[in-house]
């Protein structure tokens, strides 16, 4: 008999006794309470992986959170090529003294061809001001939320992981700074630094530590005494990869939605300061722009509406988007 015919046979004997095989497995399956068939386990799992997945995307594809999105994209578009977009430069909207092409007690315009949004003082031009605000707003609320989140989640990660006096000592600190209103805070450290934009990004980055390290703090008590964190402990895993490798990623999710949810916060009230007057006067901010223009406003409404327009689009974008990621991750809803 040659090698061939001996290799054939041998995979003939091989495929029949894999046959036999899986008879006796679905025999077993199909009689014994209980019993686990390993490939049918294992193609059960990519299923419902791949199913779950479906369903996260599928919620996520609401009318209200694809609008969110959609307003998202477009203030990022703003932020990231108002140079390109914007009909006046930088200079020309900040600019505190008359622009020399127009009279030097030019006052607020209405819409026109040229401009059509109108313009404010000396011919600034209010459609770039939107534009412009725009960048001053992600510039200030996303370094702002990002200090907030690393600090807040790592402080809360330790205090509730050790607990005892590490615990108590962080937290009353936290306590201390929600216990103030976050306004009154903001206006302490503004004095104290002044009215610049990395004071700002500052203020409300220290401001928000503690709400993020409460929020992280209650879900590590949650998790911190359930099997996998026993198990990766009894595998020899140290306290800090515990807490930031097998805790963390699986308590991040009120983070992930609270993260949208403050974006906005942040932006309707580093406004609502800007309108108060506690701008830094180089920065085109939408809130400033209400302040300076409410005085005409019987005269020119259309300059307080867009700004104020501009806030709330902003801010609404955010929240509907933050509202479909809480949709779209709350295990409640994983069955619909």
């Amino acid at each position: 008999m040659g090698q061939v015919e001996q290799r054939e046979l041998e995979e003939l004997i091989e495929i029949r006794e894999r046959k036999k095989k899986n008879i006796f497995t679905y025999i077993k399956f199909l009689l014994i309470p209980g019993y686990i068939m390993e490939d049918l386990a294992i193609r059960e799992f990519e299923y419902e992986k791949t199913i779950s997945k479906r369903k996260f995307i599928r919620r996520l594809k609401s009318i209200l959170t694809i609008l969110g999105i959609a307003i998202i994209l477009v203030i990022v578009s703003f932020a990231v090529f108002c140079p390109w977009i914007a009909p006046q430069s930088l200079a020309e909207t900040v600019d505190f003294y008359p622009n020399p092409q127009h009279p030097s007690q030019w006052p607020y315009q209405p819409p026109s061809s040229e401009n059509p949004l109108g313009t404010t003082y000396f011919g600034r031009d209010i459609l770039s001001i939107l534009i412009w605000g725009a960048r001053v707003s992600l510039t200030i609320a996303l370094p702002a939320i990002l200090m907030a989140l690393i600090f807040g989640v790592i402080f809360g990660t330790i205090a509730a992981y050790y607990g005892g006096w590490i615990d108590t000592i962080i937290m009353r600190i936290m306590d201390m700074f929600l216990a103030f209103p976050g306004l009154i805070l903001i206006l302490v450290f503004i004095a104290m630094w002044g009215l610049k934009l990395e004071y700002f990004i500052m203020a409300y980055g220290i401001l928000g530590i503690a709400g993020y390290s409460r929020l992280i703090r209650g879900s590590v008590l949650q998790a911190k005494d359930l099997p996998y964190v026993e198990a990766a402990r009894a595998s020899g895993a140290g306290n800090w990869r515990i807490m930031f490798v097998h805790l963390l990623p699986n308590c991040i999710q009120p983070i992930i939605i609270s993260f949208t949810f403050d974006i906005g916060g942040i932006i309707l009230g580093l406004a609502g300061l800007s309108f108060l007057g506690f701008s830094d006067p180089s920065l085109v901010e939408w809130g400033f722009y209400i302040n300076q223009a409410r005085a005409q406003i019987l005269d020119a409404p259309f300059a307080v509406f867009w700004p104020g327009f501009m806030i709330m689009i902003t801010v609404l974008g955010f929240m509907l988007t933050g509202d479909g990621l809480r949709d779209a991750l709350d295990p409640r809803l994983r069955n619909i």
